[in-house]
């Protein structure tokens, strides 16, 4: 059914296939539509919804994971797309949930203006930093397990194997001389102990490897993208790899330096009721920008000049260290906003 109201379409995205809901900007349910989750059905989705009329906004939910090419696929062909979070419970509660009510809702959240977020690109070095990131945190977790697992195994060991190791000093040197053994035949527990700590430790150097490979490739994206952020003092590669992770390939998504504050989880949340007018702590925002921030204020507390007298200063004041390193993680966040938000001709005028 065409309209002559722009017209607003709803996605709910799931694996294997999407569903849409087309309404226009006067709430009126014009049809739906389901595809592959494919190029051809992209290409499908966006013929349907230009014969329905003028498109004002696609809203998708899961940008980033089942919704991730689709938006892509709007993206690159100039359309509005909005990222939509999933419906509240209690609306599924009472009114039910199928895809096509999903898909509905996610219409009607960027009608109302609830859904005004503006999904990322996933097209440029953010995307390529998070993908090593990922692989090198998942390696991290890895390389630990294998590591508690391995000593573990050490003090179970028998007797004479353990205090051979014992006597090895420097934990590298150690994982090498494990990785080392030859257990031969498997017919005894020293045998059968020396076979699993080499695979253990073989494990453990193949990862520490994959490591270091992934932490070379960060820093290079990471000091082509951000060369001056990384020079600042107690911000490492991996502080500004989660903060572009979190920024994305469009800074202009970041609307402004509060919005960044609170996607960080730095910003405090008013929690007044009556006569009484307080903030609590915000514990929404991404947690791993958060730690992040955190880090890097307590390496700053330790060896920063300007941040040892802002700490004197304030402790005079009567406030907490943890008070403090709110303070801090703001004034951080206000740093990174400015190196990896503003343009640069911005902070020339400025």
């Amino acid at each position: 059914m065409k309209t002559t109201h722009p017209v607003i379409i709803g996605i709910d995205t799931h694996k294997a296939s999407h569903v849409a809901v087309a309404i226009d900007t006067q709430g009126t349910r014009l049809a739906t539509l389901s595809i592959p989750t494919n190029p051809k059905g992209y290409l499908e989705l966006e013929r349907w919804s230009q014969s329905l009329g003028k498109v004002q906004a696609f809203g998708i939910e899961g940008t980033g994971s089942y919704g991730a090419g689709l938006s892509r696929s709007l993206l690159a062909h100039g359309h509005n797309v909005i990222e939509v979070t999933r419906p509240n419970r209690q609306l599924r509660y009472t009114q039910g949930k199928t895809d096509s009510l999903d898909a509905e809702g996610a219409a009607r959240s960027v009608l109302s203006g609830q859904a005004t977020a503006r999904p990322k690109t996933q097209t440029g070095s953010s995307e390529m930093i998070r993908h090593l990131k990922i692989a090198r945190d998942t390696a991290v977790k890895s390389r630990s397990q294998a590591m508690v697992t391995l000593k573990t195994l050490i003090i179970n060991a028998p007797a004479d194997l353990r205090d051979a190791l014992n006597h090895i000093r420097g934990k590298i040197a150690l994982i090498r001389h494990i990785a080392a053994f030859r257990p031969g035949d498997i017919d005894n527990p020293l045998a059968s102990a020396k076979a699993a700590m080499r695979a253990l430790a073989r494990r453990w150097l193949w990862l520490h490897e994959e490591i270091i490979a992934h932490d070379k490739e960060l820093e290079r994206l990471v000091t082509e993208r951000a060369p001056e952020l990384m020079a600042s003092h107690g911000i490492a590669t991996l502080t500004v790899a989660q903060m572009l992770i979190l920024v994305g390939d469009d800074p202009t998504r970041i609307r402004s330096e509060a919005a960044f504050a609170k996607l960080c989880g730095v910003c405090p949340i008013p929690a007044s009721s009556g006569k009484t007018h307080r903030f609590r702590l915000n514990r929404g925002g991404n947690r791993q920008a958060n730690a992040a921030l955190y880090r890097v204020a307590i390496v700053r507390m330790r060896s920063h000049e300007p941040t040892l007298a802002y700490v004197k200063k304030r402790t005079k004041d009567g406030k907490s260290k943890s008070e403090i390193i709110r303070c801090l993680k703001r004034y951080i966040v206000r740093e990174i906003y400015s190196q990896l938000c503003v343009p640069k001709s911005s902070q020339i005028k400025a």
